[in-house]
C-alpha cells in the first residue's frame, strides 16, 4: 500500500473514533438529563401528594412551604456514590415520605421508606421498624456517609432539622451526637417524646466498610401544621 493511501486510511479513522467519541458524549449528557427529569419529577409527585391533601401556608405570611428541593451538592460525596445516584435516577419509583432540610449544612434530601440500596442512592430512608413519618416516637432516618449524610460531619448541638410531610412542617432540635457500633441498636429504641435519629456510617472518610456508626439525635421542638 503506498504511503498516500495509508494516510487516507489513518484519516478515516481518525475521523471515526472522533465522531464515536462525539456520538458517546452525547449519549452520556442525554443520559444524565433524563436522570434529573425523574428526579424532579419525583419530588413534583410528592408536592402534589401532598397538595392533595392540603395546602401548606407560612401561617404568617401565607406563602406555600414547599419550596423545591434543589439539586444536591456532591463537592464532598465519593465518585462511586455519584455514580449510584444518577443511576438510581433512571427508575421511576414512588414519591418520598418526606423532605428534610438543614438549612446551616446545605443539606436537602427526600427521604423514603425503608433503608435498602435503591432509596439510601437517591436520598436518605426511614429505618423499618421506628416510628412512622409525623407519629410520636423514635424516626430513624440512614444515609450514606459519602453522600447526602456527608454534611453531617458538621452538625452541632442546637442545629435545626426541618422535616416536610403532608401534615406539615416538624422542626426538630440536635439534642445529642454520639459515635457507637453498629451492634448498638440501643439508639433506635422508642420514645416517649418525639425523635428523629439520625444514622450514618463513622468516620466519614474511612477506606472500605468504616467500624463505628454516627448517631445525631434531635427532639421536636414543634410543628407548622395544615390548617
Amino acid at each position: 500500500m503506498s504511503s498516500h493511501g495509508l494516510k487516507r486510511k489513518l484519516g478515516w479513522l481518525e475521523l471515526g473514533l472522533y465522531l464515536g467519541g462525539v456520538t458517546l458524549l452525547v449519549v452520556f449528557f442525554l443520559i444524565r438529563a433524563d436522570g434529573e427529569r425523574q428526579r424532579q419529577e419525583g419530588i413534583l409527585a410528592f408536592k402534589k401528594a401532598v397538595d392533595s391533601q392540603v395546602e401548606l401556608k407560612d401561617p404568617l405570611s401565607g406563602e406555600s412551604l414547599l419550596a423545591s428541593v434543589s439539586t444536591p451538592n456532591q463537592e464532598l460525596w465519593a465518585k462511586k456514590r455519584i455514580a449510584e445516584y444518577e443511576e438510581s435516577l433512571k427508575i421511576v419509583s414512588a414519591p418520598p415520605l418526606a423532605v428534610m432540610t438543614i438549612d446551616r449544612l446545605g443539606i436537602q434530601v427526600p427521604v423514603y421508606d425503608g433503608a435498602d440500596d435503591f432509596n439510601l442512592n437517591r436520598g436518605v430512608a426511614r429505618i423499618k421498624g421506628t416510628a412512622a413519618i409525623d407519629q410520636q416516637g423514635n424516626l430513624g432516618i440512614a444515609g450514606h456517609r459519602d453522600g447526602f449524610f456527608r454534611g453531617l460531619k458538621d452538625i452541632s448541638i442546637g442545629d435545626n432539622i426541618e422535616l416536610q410531610s403532608a401534615r406539615g412542617t416538624v422542626v426538630y432540635a440536635v439534642s445529642s451526637i454520639d459515635i457507637v457500633d453498629p451492634t448498638d441498636i440501643s439508639v433506635l429504641a422508642p420514645t416517649s417524646e418525639k425523635t428523629m435519629t439520625l444514622v450514618t456510617c463513622y468516620p466519614f472518610y474511612f477506606v472500605g466498610h468504616a467500624p463505628k456508626r454516627y448517631i445525631v439525635t434531635a427532639v421536636a421542638e414543634h410543628l407548622l401544621a395544615n390548617n
